[in-house]
């Protein structure tokens, strides 16, 4: 006699999907799988005066997971979690992404909620039903508009772009990681020119994986939230045209002079092209302007160079 086994998986098909659509979608979750380590959430957000938090509702929505066991949670999470009193906050939120798309599972996105009362900590965790906790979910964005004053988190490299519209559309303060060569790409430098977000104190290089263990990526903080007293000006190299050692400066075919290193001519007056480096170490906030919305790519003897952004010093 034949066995009969009760079939428990649903098919692609019934899914809805094609094994195309699975592979595509497990490649953008490898490829998003850079978690967030405490000592960079706590050496970033430590440089801020913490009257800023006093009293705000914070929000951690792309996949902030809360946990009882502390390895297993959002480093985000736990930074808030940890300093919660200290801070003055008035509530914490995290939200937690579940990737249905990937595997046949249930939604069980979840909402994590902190709020200090009668002396105590009170904490609530909710599963909404149809939520997959994303940040572009209906009720995600409720929270956002309508709760939150302040958003922490690190969004996937690969939604970069919407969640940068969605989180700048909001109108909310916001520290938040990105792709450190945002500020020369579109949509992003719009906004940076149009004075709408800029770059935060540090860099983040190095990330965990699913296994907790080091893998690299090139990110940066970036906010909202006024920079005081940037340590990275340091790096910037201002002085006369003249004094920039001529293996960090030349004139592309274009006659745009094009500078290296992070020197920046005091005394030239037309536009010239820079790295993304001076821009996140505060150029623009020492006299120094964006001209326009997009990379700039320098051509020298007929061959395309790195991509860059042209700047202009500011008329006195």
């Amino acid at each position: 006699m034949t066995k009969t086994i009760k079939k428990t998986t649903s098919s692609l098909k019934e899914r809805g999907l094609t094994r195309k659509d699975v592979m595509q979608t497990a490649m953008k979750t490898k490829n998003d799988e850079f978690y967030t380590r405490y000592e960079d959430v706590e050496k970033e957000l430590s440089m801020y005066d913490k009257s800023i938090w006093k009293d705000k509702v914070v929000l951690c929505n792309c996949g902030d997971t809360v946990d009882t066991n502390e390895k297993n949670s959002s480093a985000f999470a736990l930074y808030f979690l940890r300093n919660f009193k200290e801070l003055g906050l008035e509530k914490l939120i995290c939200t937690h992404y579940v990737n249905s798309k990937l595997l046949n599972q249930k939604l069980k996105g979840y909402i994590y909620t902190r709020v200090f009362k009668s002396d105590r900590f009170k904490d609530k965790t909710k599963y909404p039903s149809n939520y997959d906790g994303s940040f572009d979910h209906p009720l995600s964005l409720k929270i956002l508009n309508e709760e939150a004053d302040i958003i922490c988190t690190n969004p996937p490299f690969s939604r970069a772009r919407d969640y940068w519209n969605i989180i700048i559309d909001s109108g909310k303060k916001f520290i938040i990681i990105s792709n450190i060569t945002n500020v020369k790409n579109q949509p992003y430098i719009s906004f940076i020119r149009e004075g709408k977000v800029w770059a935060g104190y540090n860099s983040v290089n190095n990330y965990q994986n699913r296994e907790q263990k080091i893998t690299k990526a090139a990110g940066h903080w970036y906010t909202n939230i006024p920079i005081i007293d940037r340590p990275k000006y340091k790096n910037l190299k201002i002085t006369s045209l003249k004094k920039i050692p001529d293996k960090h400066k030349r004139f592309d075919d274009s006659k745009v002079l094009v500078v290296d290193n992070c020197y920046i001519p005091s005394d030239y007056k037309k536009p010239f092209a820079v790295s993304v480096r001076p821009i996140l170490n505060g150029i623009l906030e020492k006299g120094y302007k964006l001209i326009d919305n997009k990379e700039y790519i320098p051509c020298i003897k007929y061959e395309r160079k790195f991509g860059r952004i042209l700047i202009q010093k500011c008329c006195v």
